[in-house]
């Protein structure tokens, strides 16, 4: 699930392959400020597509000249990106 008020942007729940592409189309639906915030501290489970959707997230806000930040990251998630090498792509530093 995924709640937005003026770009700041909650994502809840678990972000896994069974829902990845809902999430998709729902934070593109949702993330229509010129700067985004998205806090990951309420996401309970992810896999790597996790990863992807972060990275299509970024994508696709550059492409409407958006910029889009990620906040708590849960450590499971920035362990994957360290193993994929994407960490800066989607670090919340």
């Amino acid at each position: 699930m995924i709640a937005c008020d003026d770009g700041r942007c909650t994502v809840r729940g678990p972000i896994t392959i069974g829902n990845v592409v809902s999430l998709l189309a729902a934070g593109n639906g949702l993330f229509t400020a010129p700067e985004v915030t998205v806090d990951l501290a309420a996401v309970t489970e992810v896999d790597s597509s996790a990863v992807s959707l972060l990275l299509e997230w970024r994508r696709e806000a550059g492409h409407n000249g958006r910029s889009i930040r990620y906040r708590n990251l849960p450590a499971n998630l920035k362990s994957l990106a360290e193993l994929y090498g994407v960490t800066e792509l989607i670090s919340d530093e």
